[in-house]
């Protein structure tokens, strides 16, 4: 394998919750009112540092999709997908951008999202004490 070469962003960033690889910059979000299996989801217009998977369709809440998983180009992790072809004309905007799984990444300023379920469950660990 060769050697890898990775892109570091500058100012606001969201990274990989496992290693920190730099993914996408706050400003190049296009939504956040995206959603996932795990909770929020957002669009983004550039993602960096990652690999796809095989090409999958995919049924989803807005229709018929053909996308890719993407995975952190250090770690492994998934950390998403990219759409690659929208089968509805109104879900065209989606083709060639990524989602990001807000579960998945560190937030800017390197805070972990949870999802409902999990913040609900550290309420009642804390609760225990």
């Amino acid at each position: 394998m060769g050697r890898l070469f990775l892109i570091n962003l500058e100012g606001n960033f969201y990274s990989c919750k496992h290693c920190q690889t730099h993914f996408a910059l706050d400003g190049d979000i296009i939504s956040k009112s995206f959603h996932c299996r795990h909770g929020k989801a957002y669009l983004f217009d550039k993602v960096v540092n990652v690999t796809i998977g095989e090409k999958e369709e995919r049924m989803m809440i807005t229709g018929l999709h053909t996308v890719v998983d993407i995975f952190c180009v250090v770690c492994g992790s998934i950390v998403g997908w990219k759409y690659e072809v929208a089968h509805e004309k109104t879900q065209k905007y989606k083709e060639g951008k990524f989602i990001l799984e807000r579960y998945k990444v560190l937030g800017p300023d390197g805070s972990l999202y949870m999802a409902a379920r999990e913040a609900r469950a550290a309420l009642s660990d804390a609760d225990d004490v």
